[in-house]
């Protein structure tokens, strides 16, 4: 019976749950021994025919988790059984070479490296294609008019695809992050016991170069018993931000599909419940599920930071919580970014709300603009600040419209014409830089965006 929501399928794709699999991850190990013994044969430090037979039992696919967790319940420990389930499988001449030179943590971290490769090449992907999406919708909407809201007040106007332009950027920004942490964190290590490669000796490094080579990953530097965990929390740090971004975009969407507000809507399909007790609600899920995942996958952070600071050489007090975090960190940002692409994908946009909410305050969203036009006529920035704020709060009082409230006071309609007033209180004026910025943002996220789809 399952436990958490991850194990019954509640949460995670097919695709990414197969990386961190028992028998996945068994795999990925037993690729580690046959990678070293191949290299190590391939510069003399084991006969040549020798890795070449305990690569082909590694990968034969015979060896399974059911019998090493058969040698574990004897020798209680897990790399030992799998190392045994391997000689199983090997000719007498090739036993006394298996994990040679190798302990258990040349496995861990390295079969963690795998799994955290091919995480990256899931999350990538899902990535750039939201990235490419919202910078779509940017444009889409470049040209609309909307309130643009601080503190959860009305501010000034801005393009309503500009926060679709905010939000393509950043995620275009992650892209790069993710990239440039490669280096650092799919981190191969098969330098033994202390990290000194002592029983390969002068050949150590260079095994593990090729072994690096062969499993697409980075050779180490310099380690322990164990790669610097600097890495993993940096892995476990960027999912975690990718992850508050996708909730910055959701709680915005919360907000705009506010009764009082209603600019947008997730979509709700034919037959699709809102409330149990409330016939008409149609309340954003996706959007707070989303919300409620990222809070749990941020709180790994904390966790994957205490795990850097072990005893000498190494100890076990960061093992068995890394059996969760990155498992559950890598599932959880390719469940929210699955999400999220299908809220975009359907997303219902009232164009006429937005407009019609431009209107709530009376036009004083329009105030920064006379403020503006009073300077450009000479008038002192101070002085034209108290007489605006003089007349908005007096019109907001009377409850008339701002444009009639300034068409009144001779003080400062006698700098305007008629023309002139009716251009500054025309929102489609008053986008500013937005199409450029808009433009810019697409231009950059697709050619960012397009070699990871």
């Amino acid at each position: 019976m399952a436990i958490l929501p991850i194990d019954s399928g509640r949460y995670g794709t097919k695709e990414m749950l197969q990386v961190f699999r028992e028998q996945d991850k068994i795999n990925y190990q037993l690729e580690i021994e046959g990678a070293v013994a191949v290299s190590q044969s391939e510069i003399g430090v084991i006969p040549r025919k020798i890795g070449k037979s305990i690569l082909k039992a590694a990968t034969s696919g015979r060896i399974t988790a059911k019998r090493i967790k058969q040698l574990e319940a004897k020798s209680d420990h897990d790399t030992a059984a799998l190392v045994e389930a391997l000689s199983e499988k090997c000719n007498a001449d090739a036993k006394p070479w298996i994990h040679y030179g190798l302990t258990s943590n040349d496995l861990v971290d390295t079969s963690n490296s795998m799994q955290m490769r091919d995480a990256l090449s899931i999350i990538q992907p899902k990535v750039a294609r939201l990235a490419i999406l919202l910078a779509k919708k940017a444009a889409k909407y470049k040209s609309i008019p909307a309130v643009g809201r601080t503190h959860g007040q009305h501010a000034s106007i801005i393009s309503f695809g500009l926060k679709f332009a905010n939000w393509a950027s950043e995620m275009s920004k992650h892209l790069e992050r993710i990239e440039e942490m490669k280096k650092r964190i799919l981190i191969c290590k098969t330098l033994g016991v202390v990290g000194t490669g002592s029983l390969m000796g002068s050949k150590a490094i260079e095994v593990q170069k090729r072994v690096a080579k062969k499993l697409k990953l980075f050779p180490a530097e310099v380690t322990t018993q164990i790669v610097p965990r600097e890495g993993y929390a940096e892995y476990i740090f960027q999912l975690a931000l990718s992850g508050a971004t996708l909730e910055k975009i959701a709680v915005e969407i919360r907000n705009l599909q506010r009764t009082e507000i209603g600019e947008v809507s997730e979509h709700f399909k034919k037959g699709q419940m809102g409330s149990s007790a409330v016939p008409v609600k149609r309340n954003p899920i996706k959007s707070e599920r989303i919300s409620s995942l990222s809070k749990l996958l941020r709180s790994h952070v904390g966790t994957s930071f205490e795990n850097i600071p072990l005893w000498h050489e190494r100890d076990l007090s960061n093992s068995a919580n890394e059996r969760f975090i990155i498992p559950m960190c890598s599932i959880l940002l390719d469940e929210m970014l699955e999400t999220m692409i299908r809220i975009m994908q359907n997303l219902q946009v009232n164009e006429n709300q937005i407009r019609k909410n431009l209107h709530i305050t009376k036009g004083q969203i329009f105030a920064e603009f006379v403020l503006e036009a009073l300077i450009k006529k000479g008038i002192p920035r101070f002085s034209a600040y108290k007489d605006i704020q003089r007349i908005a709060f007096a019109a907001k009082n009377k409850e008339i419209e701002f444009i009639d409230a300034i068409r009144k006071d001779k003080k400062i309609s006698s700098k305007f014409t008629e023309k002139e007033i009716k251009s500054i209180f025309s929102p489609e004026n008053r986008l500013g830089a937005s199409l450029s910025i808009i433009k810019n943002v697409n231009k950059a996220v697709h050619k960012s965006a397009k070699k990871f789809i």
